[in-house]
């Protein structure tokens, strides 16, 4: 699916410039780095939908949600530059911008959830949420989704398997298995039973459960879209035993999956806390946690917490941009519409090829699995690889998700429109019928 720098062949298409700063990379920053594709990208603009590299190629960015109302929007680059030159402090001292961001935030979501804290990065705002769970609880236990990402603090990168096999959860976190509908057609109620499991056996091992982690369209998990409700009743069983749902929707929020604002509402329930990060400042690091109020009262009470930059005012001035960019350009009803042509192109397309098994996703968030054949359903990573690179190769960026490599994952801006699917599509069309 991807490549890191490091495993790059001399027979790799790059200029000797880019391979000059591969080598610098590698030099400068160590191991730890990973770059998508097995030929990088060496990126210098970006502009709505289109990435444009060095060489001013311009490729279709198919993947990016973290540029959400589009590279470089000029009402949200206008915000930034005007607070800015204004103010920039942190929260320490009044300002009338958190408010008002807060308060308009607030209004995007169910009157239950009546505070907001916020943070630079959605990793920062998922350990806050765990801190918040445990001081409410009094329970350490966490369950998580058995190929989730959830953060790269020490706390989370346990919760977060897709990491790598070097991850060991700690003795107080539960896996569980995310549901297959595509493979199992009572999905929804093994995946509740599976939750039950975990929590009953963090009891028997004298664990009290804090909280489930779950990302609400389960990005890394291979997406799971449906049925729309199946994480209602796994809310249920977690509350039953007297620990929190907390939603992550770092990667289905602001309008994502169409129908609703935020991943959860497609379930019909409403979480204990939500966590926010990547889309909401447009690619300024700005994220949140939103709460309900009786959750929060405990953390609040017995510790204070402060964040430099979490909530200063250029960061509240990008992310009220995004939401009334969202709202004035109506990207909601587009990732619904657009996210519908888009599913039908696809399921279109997946009738000529026996390796695309399934199509699935919400809004302008689609999974494409690729099987080695639709009688036993066997993942394709390879196929996913060489497609992925493929696209890169002919100017469209997408990625692949899931345990396994081989789910395509579909994520642009939600600005893309249906000119943009008729690209996307037949570039995959082209890629198939080279690799397929």
């Amino acid at each position: 699916m991807t490549a890191a720098a490091a495993s790059l062949t001399p027979d790799v298409a790059l200029s000797d410039a880019d391979r000059a700063l591969l080598e610098r990379r590698r030099r400068l920053l160590g191991p730890s780095y990973r770059l998508f594709y097995e030929e990088p990208v060496h990126l210098v603009r970006g502009e709505g939908v289109w990435l444009y590299d060095a060489d001013g190629r311009r490729y279709l960015d198919a993947y990016n949600n973290v540029a959400s109302v589009g590279h470089c929007h000029p009402v949200v680059v206008d915000a930034i530059a005007r607070q800015s030159a204004t103010l920039n402090t942190h929260t320490r001292y009044l300002h009338e911008g958190i408010l008002d961001f807060a308060e308009d935030l607030l209004g995007e979501f169910p009157g239950e959830l009546g505070n907001v804290v916020l943070t630079c990065t959605g990793s920062e705002a998922n350990d806050l949420a765990l801190r918040v769970a445990r001081a409410h609880t009094q329970g350490t236990g966490v369950i998580v989704t058995s190929y989730a990402y959830h953060g790269v603090t020490a706390a989370l990168a346990e919760l977060s398997p897709s990491l790598g096999p070097a991850i060991q959860p700690g003795p107080h976190v539960r896996y569980v298995a995310a549901p297959d509908p595509y493979r199992d057609p009572n999905a929804a109620t093994r995946f509740a039973d599976d939750v039950q499991h975990a929590l009953d056996d963090l009891r028997a091992h004298g664990i009290r459960p804090a909280a489930m982690l779950v990302d609400s369209i389960l990005s890394s998990d291979g997406i799971v879209a449906s049925p729309p409700g199946f994480l209602a009743a796994a809310a249920q069983r977690v509350r039953a035993a007297g620990a929190l749902f907390i939603a992550d929707e770092v990667q289905p929020g602001f309008g994502r999956t169409g129908a609703t604002m935020w991943g959860f509402e497609r379930h019909g329930f409403v979480p204990d806390l939500v966590t926010l990060g990547k889309p909401m400042g447009n690619g300024h690091p700005v994220a949140a946690v939103v709460a309900r109020p009786e959750v929060m009262l405990a953390f609040g009470t017995q510790m204070r917490y402060f964040n430099t930059f979490g909530g200063n005012p250029v960061s509240c001035a990008a992310a009220a941009a995004v939401l009334n960019v969202i709202r004035d350009e109506r990207l909601r009803d587009n990732a619904a519409s657009t996210g519908a042509l888009l599913g039908d192109a696809l399921r279109d397309l997946a009738k000529r090829y026996e390796g695309m098994g399934d199509v699935r996703g919400a809004g302008l968030f689609v999974g494409v699995e690729l099987v080695t054949d639709r009688a036993t359903r066997a993942p394709d990573a390879g196929l996913a690889s060489r497609v992925v690179n493929g696209m890169r190769r002919r100017g469209v960026l997408i990625s692949a998700s899931g345990p396994h490599a081989n789910v395509l994952k579909i994520r642009p801006p939600l600005v893309f429109r249906s000119e943009h699917v008729s690209m996307l599509v037949a570039t995959l069309d082209e890629v198939l019928r080279e690799t397929a």
